[in-house]
């Protein structure tokens, strides 16, 4: 078992934890642990079948991702904000896609420091099948829930993404 496989257990276990005595903890918390939950299992199975499928990871294709919808490219540190990850997690990244072919740099002729990526045609054409694999699996690993459901769903969590902004982001309607 793997680190993910472990810390997804643990997550599994302190959910089943907090249903044996509900009483014992706040709603809140175990609406928390759900949606942990349910995020660690589908990472994990993506996480599978990037590997097993196409032979890469969940950053790559998120960086690939982020890249797809960019006919232009994007700059790096752009790049790392979008990502919510380092500078340097990013630059490996892109050091590797780049030897693969898969994407290219170009250094801003008037800054130097300034550099952006996009995909080349051969890594937009591999990305578009993992991409549609990817919206494949995703449909497939929600498909228990009717369209009525998924959308109730979708405007629900939109609900906990605005209570988490409001508590957490001050001066922009935020309670801090």
């Amino acid at each position: 078992m793997n680190k993910h496989e472990r810390q997804l257990s643990a997550h599994i276990d302190a959910e089943s934890a907090l249903q044996e005595n509900p009483s014992d903890h706040r709603s809140e918390l175990r609406l928390w642990l759900r949606l942990l939950t349910c995020s660690n299992l589908i990472e994990t199975e993506i996480r599978r079948r990037l590997r097993e499928r196409f032979d890469t990871t969940l950053p790559r294709f998120d960086l690939m991702a982020q890249l797809f919808r960019s006919e232009d490219g994007v700059l790096l540190g752009e790049l790392s904000q979008r990502m919510m990850v380092s500078n340097g997690n990013v630059t490996g990244l892109v050091e590797r896609l780049v030897q693969e072919g898969l994407i290219e740099r170009q250094v801003s002729e008037t800054d130097r420091r300034s550099v952006r990526v996009r995909m080349t045609p051969h890594g937009h054409s591999e990305f578009a099948v993992m991409a549609d694999a990817h919206a494949d699996w995703i449909a497939e690993l929600l498909g228990d829930l009717s369209e009525n459901d998924r959308e109730r769903l979708w405007r629900r969590l939109g609900d906990v993404k605005r209570s988490v902004r409001n508590a957490t982001m001050p001066g922009e309607g935020g309670k801090k």
